[in-house]
């Protein structure tokens, strides 16, 4: 039984999963999206968002303490000038896991983890999505909805009495006819 163990160990020793970590992190910080198996990238995520975390603070002891997870001057770089300008206001969450179809050598089950703000695809998405939360909220204007709508129709009855002015001007074509 595995009560209160809480790291999943990757079935590697304690130095080589630190450095794969440490290496996934560093590819995940340069290249924004890797693939790699789901227990895999659940692991890293434990590993990178405290990083992502320490980045919003860019103080000299922050950055030699994500420099001692990642080994990469670089990647260390990219984090404190362009990351943690992106996620200065989220409240964590900076990572997404995406599942994909199982490899097909060994069947393990796949995953793309990327993180959330350079991701354009899901991003329009979210935009859209909270436009329908706010129509959600006005649920209760619904009933309110038809009675606002029948002014608007009312003006386009004025609108429809605007061409009923031009009829005296068709009337004076055929006075002239007339005469």
């Amino acid at each position: 039984m595995r009560h209160g163990k809480k790291v999943n160990h990757l079935g590697r020793t304690n130095s080589h999963r630190k450095a794969m970590l440490g290496n996934m992190a560093t590819s995940l910080i340069l290249h924004k999206r890797i693939t790699t198996t789901l227990a895999k990238a659940k692991a890293l995520r434990i590993y990178v968002e405290p990083l992502l975390t320490k980045s919003k603070n860019d103080t000299t002891h922050s950055r030699r303490t994500v420099f001692s997870y990642l080994q990469d001057k670089d990647a260390v770089t990219i984090l404190f000038r362009e990351i943690a300008e992106k996620i200065a206001t989220r409240p964590g969450g900076y990572t997404r896991i995406i599942k994909m179809e199982n490899r097909l050598g060994d069947n393990a089950e796949m995953a793309m983890i990327e993180l959330v703000d350079y991701n354009t695809v899901y991003g329009s998405d979210v935009a859209k999505a909270e436009k329908k939360s706010t129509r959600r909220r006005g649920g209760a204007g619904k009933a309110k909805a038809p009675v606002a709508a029948a002014p608007v129709a009312e003006e386009a009855v004025v609108v429809d009495e605007a061409p009923v002015a031009e009829a005296p001007a068709q009337n004076e074509e055929n006075a002239e006819k007339g005469e």
